[in-house]
């Protein structure tokens, strides 16, 4: 796509969407604050400027802020925060079948067939590897958090792989940016799109049955879809009841001497 790089115009739009308040659904379940959000987006738009080139390999090689550290570093997050083990399995599971399947698209389905997106010549290449992306991630990784931790990752993992092929076919006359380039827009449409397809499908699910339900699930997994300002709530509600109780307490003691 010439001109302005479309993963750069989704940003906007997003931290336009945070900033209005349309986005609060979704980041509470993510885990992320809207200061939080907003500063990941700028890291990521300044980010996509900043190649860090790794001496010693092969094939020229550089690491795109943008496009792979800071994504990386916020899956990271997420998988911390994620709920359970089992939540964590899923999220890399779907990494791992969204890489897979985003590399064979490229290397085997687009091979040799004209630009630029071959059988798929309905529709840009760039929009090819989100909706893959997207449509596994969520399938497999079914939350939110780990939809988005599939897709994006999973773009990660097969821009990385492009990068080995040059190597075994010695290819040292051109410079491989992991993250870089038309990566970014993949990467950063991906992310979206698998938070979105979570969160119609999360919606509608949630609406047919009257509400999330938090019956029987694990602890851990119900405080992971809480606010990321609950707990703080949660103790500052449980100090003021402490505090009711310790001045019942003294009225009573006071009552008795009285007697």
């Amino acid at each position: 796509m010439d001109g302005f790089p479309i993963g750069l115009i989704v940003l906007i739009v997003v931290s336009l969407l945070v900033f209005f308040g349309f986005a609060q659904r979704a980041l509470d379940r993510m885990r992320l604050s809207d200061k939080g959000t907003l500063a990941v987006i700028l890291a990521l738009i300044v980010g996509s400027f900043i190649n860090i080139p790794i001496p010693g390999t092969p094939v020229p090689l550089e690491i795109n802020v943008g496009g792979a550290l800071v994504p990386v570093v916020l899956v990271v997050y997420l998988l911390v925060k994620a709920g359970t083990g089992k939540e964590v399995s899923r999220a890399l599971i779907a990494s791992a079948l969204t890489g897979i399947a985003i590399w064979f698209i490229g290397s085997r389905m687009m091979t040799g067939l004209p630009e630029p997106a071959g059988h798929f010549g309905f529709i840009d290449v760039i929009y090819v590897y989100p909706i893959v992306a997207a449509v596994i991630a969520y399938a497999v990784g079914r939350s939110r958090r780990s939809a988005f931790i599939g897709a994006t990752l999973g773009v990660i993992l097969a821009d990385a792989a492009n990068y080995f092929y040059y190597v075994q076919n010695n290819a040292t006359n051109v410079t491989k940016s992991i993250g870089g380039a038309g990566a970014f827009d993949s990467i950063v449409i991906s992310g979206i799109l698998a938070i979105l397809l979570a969160d119609i499908i999360g919606e509608a699910r949630e609406r047919l049955q009257g509400g999330p339900s938090s019956e029987g699930k694990p602890d851990a997994l119900v405080a992971g879809l809480r606010k990321p300002g609950f707990k703080q709530k949660e103790r500052d509600e449980k100090k003021a009841d402490g505090w009711e109780d310790r001045k019942d307490k003294a009225r009573e003691e006071g009552d008795r001497s009285e007697i």
